[in-house]
């Protein structure tokens, strides 16, 4: 009865002229009408002789057929889909296009008047000829291996599984030496706090050392998140978003760990947070993390989320990176020869950022100890009251140059525009269709795709030029609104929110209606 409750609730969020198709043996539970399509499962899935075990999974083979027939998909396109899916399989694509023959010969003979309606008809088309098609944890992962990671910690959770599968095979095929051994470690760690202390030990050590998971194993990681922003270790986190709070909603997306991770650790702790906004922003983070966890000496966030993460998206061809890896502020043997002293925080540039030396380094000047207490300018464990705010000051001047170092926003500006939009991440489709249809209405606006936490001067001159700015975003409480408002508190009134979390990606529709009410 459940079930039935849950079939009818979701026909009634069909949108006009949706068209439904479900099995004959339904029947008598739908009106009968254009957009119910009844179709005989089991008769038209017969057509592919499958042994009994596989017959229920060759109904679904039924469906496409019947969408091909209904939009007009032609069949030598879906012969070539099985063909790449099965590869050196003949048997199964013969048997899987024969049930979507059988279907598309008896959908068009069958359902005449649902052929006949117009709005579902497809054409071939050249727009995406030269792009790509990839997930954004596939295209995270091919990124990580073009930074050069070299150790992957991790533990299973949806949707940031895909991201680590995607590693372990490139990895595989990509960073074996000739002598058949690995140029890399995957460790799947016992919890996901286990995960992040590899990683952090991996940073200490000059690997360069990544994570995958989603919210509930970012909360698991939060102290050895601050121990790694103390003790000032680059580490790579990737945070691919689910709906939350507790398990949540595992399979459906959101954008709910905003706030979270930004401040992740106790006490006065802020971390690096990168927004890709594409599976090709995807793929650049995958190795520009790493440049900023080293060059920052401090971990580095990067929010997708399941919608990005999981999906399949069209994509221009990742571009090979154009400069060389960045390690930061690193001390060889002979510099420290050379500079005859090492103080490990001191500040001599004024950005926070002091040099480092990695373990192995024979100088009898490198020897170093990480910690997570309190400590002074050379490492030195403390507790004098100078020593802890001199340190937490250079923290903040650290803060302060990751405001410049960090991608930048991307601004698109109407000068007859009075209203800006703000919003990140996998919304700029949505967002960017809302503005369409906005603009249609009378309403032109501006926009600003945030790119990175934290915010810098680009976003307070953006807030500052509008009288009013909509912050779109993907959860509950308009987590980055909040930010926002503690970026420019001058103009905290100007920031509006247009906050939605149902589990779903956000429509064009959804955020145009949300706009026109505030307003």
């Amino acid at each position: 009865m459940a079930a039935y409750f849950m079939y009818f609730s979701d026909l009634g969020r069909f949108a006009p002229f949706s068209m439904h198709a479900f099995p004959r043996r339904s029947n008598g539970y739908f009106p009968r009408d254009p957009f119910q399509n009844p179709l005989l499962m089991r008769q038209l899935a017969a057509a592919g002789n499958f042994e009994p075990r596989m017959r229920d999974y060759a109904a679904n083979m039924v469906y496409v057929g019947a969408l091909a027939a209904l939009i007009g998909i032609e069949l030598v396109e879906l012969h070539a889909a099985l063909a790449h899916h099965f590869k050196d399989k003949p048997r199964p694509v013969a048997q899987n296009f024969a049930v979507i023959e059988a279907a598309h010969a008896w959908f068009t003979e069958h359902q005449p008047s649902a052929l006949s309606t117009q709005h579902y008809r497809l054409a071939p088309m050249e727009a995406n000829r030269g792009k790509i098609l990839i997930d954004g944890n596939t295209a995270a992962a091919i990124g990580a291996i073009f930074g050069g990671v070299s150790l992957l910690a991790w533990y299973p959770i949806t949707p940031a599984t895909g991201l680590a599968d995607a590693l372990s095979t490139y990895l595989a095929r990509l960073r074996t030496g000739p002598d058949g051994h690995p140029s890399y470690a995957i460790v799947q760690a016992e919890d996901e706090i286990a995960a992040l202390g590899m990683v952090v030990g991996a940073g200490w050590a000059g690997a360069r050392a990544m994570t995958s998971t989603s919210g509930p194993g970012i909360s698991l990681m939060t102290e050895f998140a601050g121990l790694a922003y103390f003790a000032e270790i680059p580490s790579v986190v990737w945070d691919v978003q689910r709906v939350g709070p507790s398990t949540g909603m595992p399979t459906r997306t959101a954008q709910g760990d905003i706030l979270s991770t930004y401040f992740l650790g106790h006490g006065d702790t802020r971390q690096v947070v990168l927004l890709p906004g594409s599976v090709a922003e995807c793929f650049e983070c995958g190795y520009s993390a790493f440049d900023l966890a080293e060059r920052l000496q401090t971990p580095v966030f990067v929010l997708s989320d399941l919608d990005l993460g999981m999906n399949l998206w069209t994509s221009p061809p990742l571009a090979y990176p154009e400069q060389p890896l960045d390690r930061g502020k690193l001390l060889s043997a002979e510099e420290l020869e050379r500079l005859g002293r090492f103080v490990r925080f001191a500040d001599p540039d004024g950005d926070g950022i002091g040099a480092r030396t990695l373990p192995g380094n024979p100088h009898p000047l490198a020897a170093t100890l990480s910690r997570g207490t309190g400590h002074n300018e050379r490492n030195v464990y403390s507790e004098q009251p100078e020593d802890w705010k001199a340190n937490m000051d250079r923290l903040g001047r650290k803060h302060e140059t990751a405001r410049r170092l960090v991608p930048q926003p991307v601004e698109e500006h109407d000068p007859a525009a009075e209203l800006g939009i703000i919003f990140y991440g996998s919304s700029d489709a949505a967002v960017q269709e809302a503005r369409s249809l906005l603009r249609a209405g009378g309403l032109p606006t501006s926009a600003l795709r945030l790119r990175a936490l934290p915010l810098g001067e680009p976003t307070r001159a953006f807030v500052a030029r509008h009288e009013r700015c909509v912050v779109v975003e993907l959860n509950q409480d308009g987590q980055m609104r909040d930010l926002l408002r503690l970026h420019c508190p001058e103009y905290a009134t100007r920031l509006l929110s247009v906050a939605h979390s149902d589990g779903l990606p956000l429509t064009a529709e959804c955020v145009a209606e949300a706009i026109a009410k505030l307003l």
